[in-house]
C-alpha cells in the first residue's frame, strides 16, 4: 500500500500543476453551487423506478466448457458500496483479473426487450457513475424500462479483483468497497493529518538521520547491513536487464537506467569518489545491455558489492556530505524499486480493455440472458464510447459482424485533433521517459485531494468541477459522491496509448499502425452520438469529428445544452439533474427502435 500513495502523491502533484497551468482556457469558477435544486422525476410507477432489490444466490446458466465457478461467479453477499441488484465476476481473458459486473434485472412490469444492454464507463472511474442515487440513475432508469442493464468495471477500477479463489474474490470485494467508503469519509478532512504525518515523520528522520551521523562521527559501529544494500542493488540491476523485458522495450529500459544512475549519481557529487563511481556505473551500464545470463548476473552482484565498498568508504570519511551515504542509497534503490513495481503492477493500455476486458463481459452477459441473435445494446461514456467505437472498427476491418444490435456513445471521439479539449494536458505523458517517471495518474487521490478545495472557501480548485459538471447541473451532494467514490488510479501506460487521439490520424492501437477511425465508415450498426455543450474534456467538435465517418443513414448526433442555459459539462450527460428528462429517454427511445431481432 506504501508503493502506491508515495507514487501517487508524487504524480498527483504533477498532475494537479498541469491543470494549474491550463486555468486560463477554462471558463470563469463560480462558488459552491445551489443547494436548492430538485430532483426530476418521469411519471413512471416508483416502484419499477427506484425499488432496489437484492435477490438469494442462483446457479448461473449453463456455460462454455472453457469457463468454471472461479471464472464466472456472482457473489452471494454484496459489498455495501454496490447498489446493483446483484454482482458477477468474470476473468479476464489472459489475466488473473476478476472482471465486476453489476446487474440490474428489470421489474415484471417493465416493458420485455431482446437484447440486455452494457455500460462502460470512462477511463479511470467505476459503475458509481452510473448510479449516483435513485433519483440520478442511468442504470435504474434503464433497468426500469426493460432492458437488464449490466455496467463493467474494467481491471484495476472499482471491485475487480486479482483474487483466485472464490471466496477471497468476496472478501476482496467487501473490503474494496469498505476502503472506499471509508476514503470518501475521510477526504474532506483527511489533508490537515496527512499534512501533519508527513511533517511529523519528516521531522523523525531528520532527527534520526542527525544522531546516526553524530554517531558515525565519533568512530561507532553503523547500524546498517551491507549484506542487504548488496541484495537490493542486485535485484535492482537485474530487474532493469531482465524482470522488466516484458514490460519496457530496449529505449524505455535504458531510460530507467539512466535514471537510477542520475539519482545515483547526485549521492558521490562533489566527493573524492565520484571517479571510482563513474567507473563502475560504466561497467554495469554495459552489462545491463547485455542478454541475461549467470555469468552477467554474477559480475551484476560483484559490481553492486564494489558499490557499496565505495558507499562504506565514503562513510567513514570525514566529510560531512557522506556521513549517511549508506541510507541514502538505500532510500533510493528502495524509491526505485518501487517504481519498477509500479510499472509491472499496472501494465495494462486500452487495447487490453478492448481485446480482453469488454469481450469477456460481452460473453459472460449473453450467456446469462441468452439473446437470440447473440447481441447486446450498449452504452459508453468518454472512454467507454471510445471502446464502443473501436470494436465496430475493427469488425469493419476484419470482416466480422459486430456483436452490437446498437450503440448510444456519450462524449466520446476517436480523434481530439480539431478540438480544444482539456485533455491535452496529458500529451507530455506521450514521452516514454515521462510515462517511466509517472507509472500511473492517482486520479482519484488527486480528485479527493483537491475537492475541499473546489467546493469551499476560499474556492482555489473551483476550475476544476467545471470539468466534471456544469454550474447547477448536479446535485453538491452527488457531485461529491461522484467525485469521492467513482475514480480510481490510471496506468501511465493506458494514457500513453490514449495520448494517440490527438495526433493526426486520430487514435492507434498499441503497435501505432492500425488507426481507428481508419475502419469505422464500415460499420453497419446504428449509433447515437450525444455531446455536451460545455464539456471540456471532449467538446463537440471532437465528438463529431467521428461522427462525420460513420454511414449517414446509421448515425444520429445531438449537442445537449441551450445557448441561455442549461449547459452540459461531461458528467452531466450521465448524472445532471437535467438527464433524466433529457438524456435518458432519449437514449430509450433510440434502442427501443433498434431492439428487434
Amino acid at each position: 500500500m506504501a508503493i502506491q500513495v508515495q507514487s501517487d502523491i508524487r504524480s498527483a502533484i504533477l498532475f494537479a500543476t498541469a491543470f494549474h497551468h491550463n486555468r486560463h482556457h477554462h471558463h470563469s469558477h463560480r462558488p459552491s453551487m445551489s443547494c436548492s435544486l430538485i430532483f426530476r422525476r418521469l411519471s413512471l410507477p416508483c416502484r419499477s423506478l427506484f425499488s432496489v432489490k437484492v435477490r438469494s444466490f442462483s446457479a448461473l446458466t449453463e456455460k462454455s466448457s472453457s469457463t468454471t465457478d472461479a471464472d464466472e461467479k456472482k457473489l452471494p453477499t454484496k459489498p455495501s458500496i454496490c447498489t446493483a441488484d446483484e454482482l458477477h465476476y468474470v476473468t479476464a481473458k489472459n489475466s488473473k483479473w476478476r472482471l465486476a459486473l453489476w446487474r440490474y434485472i428489470p421489474p415484471p412490469q417493465a416493458p420485455k426487450r431482446n437484447h440486455p444492454l452494457l455500460l462502460l464507463s470512462g477511463v479511470g472511474t467505476n459503475a458509481i457513475g452510473y448510479d449516483l442515487a435513485p433519483g440520478s440513475s442511468f442504470a435504474r432508469y434503464m433497468c426500469a424500462q426493460g432492458f437488464d442493464t449490466w455496467i463493467l468495471e474494467v481491471r484495476g477500477a472499482g471491485l475487480s479483483t486479482e483474487e483466485m479463489d472464490s471466496k477471497d474474490i468476496e472478501k476482496s470485494a467487501h473490503a474494496i468497497s469498505d476502503k472506499m467508503e471509508e476514503a470518501a469519509e475521510n477526504a474532506t478532512d483527511g489533508l490537515c493529518s496527512v499534512h501533519e504525518q508527513s511533517t511529523d515523520g519528516q521531522k523523525s528522520l531528520v532527527e534520526s538521520g542527525a544522531a546516526m551521523a553524530n554517531e558515525d562521527s565519533m568512530g561507532l559501529a553503523t547500524a546498517w547491513d551491507e549484506s542487504k544494500l548488496v541484495e537490493k542493488l542486485t535485484d535492482t540491476f537485474m530487474s532493469l536487464s531482465e524482470r522488466l523485458s516484458g514490460f519496457l522495450n530496449e529505449r524505455q529500459s535504458s531510460i530507467m537506467s539512466a535514471k537510477l544512475f542520475d539519482q545515483l549519481s547526485k549521492l558521490f557529487e562533489d566527493s573524492f569518489l565520484f571517479e571510482r563511481f563513474n567507473e563502475v556505473k560504466g561497467k554495469l551500464l554495459s552489462l545491463l545491455e547485455t542478454r541475461q545470463n549467470s555469468s552477467v548476473a554474477l559480475q551484476i552482484r560483484e559490481l553492486s558489492q564494489k558499490l557499496v565498498n565505495i558507499v562504506e568508504e565514503g562513510q567513514r570519511s570525514v566529510s560531512p556530505q557522506l556521513y549517511d551515504m549508506q541510507e541514502r542509497l538505500a532510500a533510493t534503490v528502495e524509491d526505485f524499486q518501487k517504481q519498477l513495481e509500479l510499472i509491472i503492477k499496472y501494465d495494462w493500455d486500452f487495447d487490453h480493455y478492448l481485446e480482453e476486458d469488454v469481450p469477456a463481459a460481452m460473453e459472460y452477459i449473453r450467456s446469462q440472458c441468452g439473446p437470440a441473435d447473440g447481441k447486446l445494446l450498449a452504452t459508453g461514456h468518454s472512454m467507454g464510447g471510445i471502446l464502443l467505437y473501436a470494436m465496430l472498427s475493427r469488425c469493419g476491418a476484419e470482416g466480422r459482424e459486430s456483436p452490437f444490435a446498437a450503440i448510444v456513445t456519450l462524449a466520446s471521439s476517436l480523434d481530439y485533433t480539431s478540438s480544444n479539449s482539456t485533455l491535452k494536458l496529458l500529451l507530455p505523458l506521450a514521452d516514454p521517459a515521462q510515462v517511466l517517471n509517472v507509472p500511473v495518474v492517482p486520479l482519484g487521490a488527486l480528485l479527493s485531494a483537491a475537492y475541499p478545495l473546489s467546493s469551499s472557501p476560499p474556492y482555489v480548485l473551483s476550475w476544476l468541477v467545471d470539468h466534471i459538471s456544469a454550474q447547477d447541473m448536479m446535485h453538491p451532494e452527488l457531485l461529491k459522491k461522484l467525485v469521492l467514490n467513482n475514480f480510481c488510479t490510471i496506468p501511465a501506460k493506458l494514457l500513453l496509448q490514449l495520448t494517440t487521439a490527438f495526433r493526426e490520424g486520430g487514435l492507434r492501437d498499441r503497435s501505432g499502425t492500425f488507426l481507428y477511425k481508419d475502419h469505422i465508415h464500415k460499420s453497419n450498426v446504428p449509433v447515437l452520438a450525444l455531446a455536451g455543450d460545455r464539456d471540456l474534456i471532449c467538446p463537440p467538435e471532437a465528438v463529431y469529428e467521428t461522427v462525420k465517418l460513420l454511414p449517414e443513414a446509421l448515425v444520429t448526433y445531438k449537442v445537449l445544452g441551450k445557448d441561455e442555459g442549461p449547459h452540459y459539462a461531461h458528467y452531466d450527460l450521465v448524472g445532471g439533474r437535467l438527464a433524466v428528462e433529457e438524456v435518458y429517454p432519449c437514449i430509450v427511445e433510440f434502442f427501443s427502435r433498434h431492439d428487434q431481432v
